[in-house]
């Protein structure tokens, strides 16, 4: 297991869409690995593959932050196939360390994916769930969080973002 560097907006990676997964292999899982471990020592409940400087369509998640393995999902090319309702709530983002804000998502998510086997599935997922399956693959998609807050909050949040990278705080931030 290895912790891995977890990438700062406004780094490029998370800018751009990512490359779909194509190789299924002992790779591909033994970084899937070292992204948990990553996610859990950084505090987070998700972590995509651009997060880390992987320009490809994945992320690892957990909202249940390691103690129900029955809710540790790894989704690979990820689909959403349809959403429903709404829900607003405080959300973060590794990639923006100590910047938090409520944002409006949807309640319900149904995403198309492959596992680390390559094999089609797909899942129904609600509230925290839904909003970090929804956030993850923004991340696949070079989609920030900074994209769905408001104008103003927006404005507030680039300003904190510069008064930390002024500081130096910005790099230290990190787990």
């Amino acid at each position: 297991m290895a912790l891995l560097k977890i990438v700062h907006y406004p780094a490029s990676v998370l800018l751009k869409v990512g490359k779909p997964v194509e190789t299924f292999d002992y790779k591909l899982e033994r970084l899937v690995s070292d992204m948990f471990e990553t996610m859990y020592a950084a505090g987070g409940v998700g972590l995509a593959a651009p997060q880390v400087g992987i320009s490809n369509r994945f992320f690892v998640m957990d909202c249940s932050s390691g103690q129900d393995p029955s809710r540790r999902f790894v989704i690979i090319n990820p689909e959403i196939v349809t959403t429903e309702g709404e829900q607003i709530g405080n959300e973060g983002c590794l990639s923006f360390p100590g910047i938090y804000t409520q944002i409006k998502r949807e309640m319900r998510v149904i995403v198309r994916f492959q596992n680390l086997k390559g094999e089609l599935q797909e899942l129904d997922f609600t509230g925290l769930e839904a909003r970090c399956v929804l956030h993850e693959t923004d991340h696949c998609d070079g989609i920030v969080f900074l994209n769905r807050m408001t104008p103003l909050k927006r404005a507030m949040a680039k300003r904190k973002i510069k008064e930390f990278q002024k500081t130096g705080k910005w790099e230290t931030l990190v787990s």
